[in-house]
């Protein structure tokens, strides 16, 4: 059997967007992930379906597998054949220990490439609005463990030389030694009012700063409860926060938002939540795919065998635009065959996905859902006419029902099914049970059903329980009926439904979460 490869990746400081190009590619070719706790969750979502994950790192049900047990790991399973990642917070390089993983491999002759990753080091500073170097107040940085006991410090940490050698010192791991090294800073030469900063969870939903001076930072530390893991910088540089700070300025920062649309319709709603500092967390409860049993398709090419009959047809969602075209690729019918018909969209998403087809849609209604269509359109219906309303088979019967009502001969067809999807994710319960879901999206009934049900497969047994504490946003009144009868309070409604409506009831939610004590960081 041939030997396999090992990846050594760095995955950034928390936020998925920063690993690097190189490091998405070893995650996305691997076999098999090992990875620990620093490594953001949402990149858990890159791996292969195929592929086998092994969590490594520390969880409140289990212990942290130690370090020799790694190596040995990581080469068993390349012996075996396997492509591995292993996935590691930050650099590896960086107090990442991948010098004994790489030394171990190299010994037992396993192919390994070293993937660099951003550290935590000057990415989380930046985060905050710190450069770690300036030309006026920094030329160099020193980055320090502090994660040792004092006296593995004092050996490891020549205090005499660090504390003056460069202009800012970064120590990572540290908030527990905190009045320790400032104790040993202010004793070496660095001034009690040099500015300090913790940035914890930096680059991530939970970023928080905390600001002070060597004199008065343990204090603060101890006041405010601030607990690790957090980078620790010490310098003039701190000062350039207060004019330099930028996530924490936009209006969903703090905000880790559970997404759970379709991932083929989810990136305007998760490219704009991340535009505004939010955190967009990505588990798509539905798959919409086209009904492909015999007795679907017969309706179909039926309904469509009549286009030049119909005087109108009705798409209500993007998916069912989507949807209608693919049937006419598969029945070889020519668009120009509904030449008679006026296209009409339920919303602006709707009549977009009929724009980039070259069709104009008719004038929106008001309100962008089934009753806001039919009303809009009230003065135009006519008995005797004929509507096709290509749609899901979730569809609400309210639109051909009252079509029929109208005198209308309502032709409805269901050109795709909606499935449950319940994706691996080994956080998403962990992080509902602490707190770490801040808000909750749902962009049709469907979500809302599948959400739960999902959540049931991952381990829970009461989800609607588990979701109850977090503010619920809904895209429109019909899905926070759903929401509601399923036990879950809503937060906010979007108004107007669109994805736009959407974000701006996310931003009216109660402000940001990442603050620690009321502090703004500030250096008085």
């Amino acid at each position: 059997m041939p030997i396999g490869k090992v990846y050594l990746v760095g995955a950034g400081p928390g936020d998925p967007k920063l690993i690097t190009v190189r490091g998405l590619e070893a995650l996305q070719r691997s076999d098999v992930v090992v990875y620990d706790r620093l490594a953001g969750p949402q990149l858990l979502h890159q791996i292969p379906e195929s592929a086998e994950r092994i969590y490594v790192g520390k969880r409140p049900d289990r212990h942290t597998m130690k370090q020799e047990e790694i190596n040995r790991l990581l080469v068993d399973l390349a012996l075996e054949g396997k492509t591995v990642c292993r996935l590691k917070g930050g650099d590896p390089t960086v107090f990442g220990r991948v010098g004994e993983e790489a030394e171990l491999l190299k010994a037992n002759g396993i192919s390994y490439e070293i993937v660099p990753g951003i550290t935590s080091a000057i990415s989380v500073p930046a985060y905050a609005g710190i450069p770690v170097t300036h030309r006026d107040l920094a030329s160099s940085f020193s980055v320090i463990t502090g994660h040792e006991s004092p006296d593995k410090l004092d050996r490891s940490i020549h205090w005499d030389k660090v504390t003056n050698a460069t202009g800012t010192l970064i120590f990572l791991m540290g908030v527990a030694k905190i009045g320790y090294i400032s104790e040993q800073l202010i004793k070496h030469g660095r001034p009690g009012s040099t500015p300090v900063a913790l940035i914890r969870w930096g680059t991530r939903a939970e970023q928080a700063t905390l600001a002070g001076t060597l004199d008065d930072i343990e204090a603060k530390v101890r006041e405010a409860g601030f607990e690790p893991p957090a980078v620790i910088v010490v310098g003039e540089v701190v000062r350039q926060r207060e004019r330099l700070k930028w996530i924490e300025d936009k209006p969903l920062f703090g905000r880790r938002v559970l997404v759970t649309r379709a991932r083929s319709q989810a990136s305007e709603l998760v490219r704009r939540i991340d535009e505004l500092g939010g955190e967009p967390y990505e588990y798509p409860v539905i798959e919409t795919r086209m009904k492909d049993d015999p007795d679907s398709e017969a309706s179909v090419r039926k309904a469509l065998a009549q286009a030049d009959s119909y005087d109108w047809v009705m798409l209500t969602s993007a998916n069912g635009v989507d949807h209608f075209f693919r049937w006419l690729e598969r029945c070889g019918v020519d668009i120009r065959r509904f030449a008679r018909a006026e296209f009409v969209a339920v919303g602006p998403q709707t009549a977009e996905a009929l724009r980039v087809r070259g069709i104009i849609a008719g004038a929106l209604p008001e309100n962008y859902h089934a009753e806001g269509l039919l009303a809009g359109l009230t003065d135009r219906l006519k008995p005797g006419q004929k509507a096709l309303l290509p749609r899901g088979d979730l569809a609400r019967d309210y639109l051909p029902r009252e079509l029929t009502a109208l005198g209308l001969e309502a032709v409805s067809v269901d050109t795709y099914e909606n499935v449950l999807a319940a994706p691996r994710d080994e956080f998403l319960l962990e992080m509902l049970r602490e707190g770490g879901i801040h808000a909750v999206t749902f962009t049709s009934s469907s979500t809302v059903v599948n959400l739960l049900e999902a959540l049931r497969r991952l381990g829970a047994e009461r989800p609607e329980e588990l979701l109850r504490g977090v503010p619920i946003v809904c895209i429109g009144p019909q899905t926070a009926r759903t929401a509601e009868a399923h036990g879950l309070p809503v937060a906010a409604t979007a108004e107007p439904s669109t994805i736009e409506g959407l974000i701006q009831a996310l931003i009216r939610l109660d402000g940001p979460i990442g603050t620690i004590g009321g502090s703004s960081g500030r250096l008085d």
